[in-house]
């Protein structure tokens, strides 16, 4: 595999792009927006299908900021001095007029609510109701899932203590830009989020009308997601739950059609596959290091023999070095970031132990790793004690979920709950450490967004 010794080199040029594109494509979007302003049902559709402005831009900084990898010196010492403060946790601030994860997933915000103030010029009847529906309720899904990933970004853990205190984000309601933008609670943020979801689920169809459409499932599935993170497990349960009534399907590792050629290939899953509840991608923009570094150690080490997923997931260049290749989007250079069935199986598991339904959640762990595993060597697990179970299903959700964009908050969450995770970073002879709950895991925000709105700076 040659293209991960060709990022050895791009690092720095990455870093400068990242640093000179600016706002600029996201206010020009805008005003190109307000110059042609949609007006039928068709408009509003393509909007909604429109993956560039909408649903392929998913944070990467909380999985660049996260312990699924790490740098080789020779690979730190590539970057520019902001990224390598970032890499470190220490100093780090968006500079002034850079691209951001903050302006291209409000970008996408933006177009949901765009979309939401003109249906409501547009009547709905009984020629039109379906897809009058699906518009609505896809904006509204897209407006909720975007405000997650901001939150988890952006925002401390959800703490049910705290949350009317802790900051949240900027909860954008509108498509006039002309009014002033100002942090809600993380308590309101949340809130916000749930609202959204929970009123698309009626306007949605049950499953995607085209591939990378929201749909019921997915409105499920993203609940499930916010619930999870807010430590509220029944009702991450009930959601995830009514996700796999609708969709259930899982790939087998040993041979499947939606597995190309080979497992050992590059990128040997087909983008779309059947596991794909609703799909998105990373923001290869920013994703500056992810693409360059290696899987770490601890995850590499934790494969079984016969686990299926190492030979899926990682590319291993010798000494001990892997790099990951196995996302869900066909591509070994795009990190997937939707909804997908393995990830529900692991919250509904997750959540049945946390509830004392340890049979079941170990039920449903069986059936994901019965597909993960060398045809005739998996070994069912039974009679586990609670704790134990626990343990079993976190480390399985980790293995799973690389390069999802869902370990940053998922050790935010289970720090709240006193997993005392500590990151680390090695470069040369230097430590650098994350302590649980620290500041920084709620990301800053960019330095001119401070500046021209006045919201608080993390």
């Amino acid at each position: 595999m040659k293209y991960k010794h060709i990022h050895i080199l791009l690092p720095s040029i990455c870093m400068l792009f990242l640093l000179l594109s600016g706002c600029k494509k996201f206010l020009d979007a805008k005003q190109n927006a307000a110059a042609v302003v949609p007006s039928t049902l068709s408009d509003l559709q393509a909007m909604m299908d429109n993956g560039a402005q909408i649903s392929y831009i998913s944070p990467s900084l909380p999985e660049a900021s996260c312990d699924d990898y790490y740098l080789t010196t020779d690979m730190y010492n590539s970057f520019v001095e902001n990224a390598q403060d970032f890499y470190t946790w220490r100093n780090y601030t968006p500079p002034p007029n850079s691209a951001n994860d903050w302006g291209d997933t409000y970008h996408a915000v933006y177009y949901a609510n765009l979309t939401l103030d003109l249906i409501k010029d547009i009547p709905r009847n009984g020629q039109n109701a379906t897809q009058w529906d699906n518009i609505k309720g896809s904006a509204l899904f897209f407006r909720s899932y975007h405000f997650l990933n901001l939150l988890w970004e952006f925002s401390k853990a959800y703490d049910s203590t705290t949350a009317n205190k802790d900051w949240g984000i900027a909860l954008r309601m509108t498509s006039d830009f002309n009014i002033p933008s100002t942090r809600a609670t993380n308590e309101q943020s949340y809130r916000q989020v749930i609202d959204d979801a929970k009123s698309s689920i009626s306007l949605l169809p049950d499953y995607p009308l085209v591939a990378a459409s929201p749909s019921k499932g997915a409105a499920y599935g993203l609940l499930a997601r916010c619930y999870l993170s807010m430590r509220d497990y029944k009702d991450a349960l009930l959601y995830s739950d009514s996700c796999l009534q609708l969709k259930s399907n899982l790939i087998d590792f040993n041979g499947d059609a939606d597995i190309i050629g080979s497992l050992a290939n590059e990128g040997p899953f087909k983008q779309y596959n059947k596991e794909t509840i609703f799909y998105c991608e990373m923001n290869a923009e920013f994703d500056i290091f992810t693409y360059t570094g290696y899987v770490d150690s601890t995850i590499t080490g934790s494969y079984a023999t016969n686990d299926l997923r190492k030979t899926a997931y990682l590319l291993d260049e010798g000494n001990n070095h892997y790099y990951f290749k196995g996302s869900y989007a066909g591509s070994p250079y795009v990190n997937f970031t939707g909804i997908a069935t393995d990830e529900m199986y692991l919250t509904r598991a997750e959540c049945y132990i946390r509830t004392g339904q340890v049979k079941k959640g170990l039920d449903d762990l069986n059936t994901l790793l019965s597909k993960r595993y060398r045809t005739g060597t998996f070994i069912p697990l039974t009679g586990m004690a609670q704790q134990t179970a626990l343990t079993t299903v976190l480390l399985e959700r980790r293995k799973e979920l690389l390069f999802r964009g869902s370990r940053w908050m998922d050790i935010k969450r289970l720090n709240k709950s006193g997993a005392d995770i500590v990151l680390k970073r090695i470069v040369g002879h230097q430590s650098f450490t994350l302590q649980p709950n620290a500041a920084f895991f709620a990301l800053p925000l960019p330095v001119d967004i401070v500046q021209i709105t006045g919201m608080p700076q993390n």
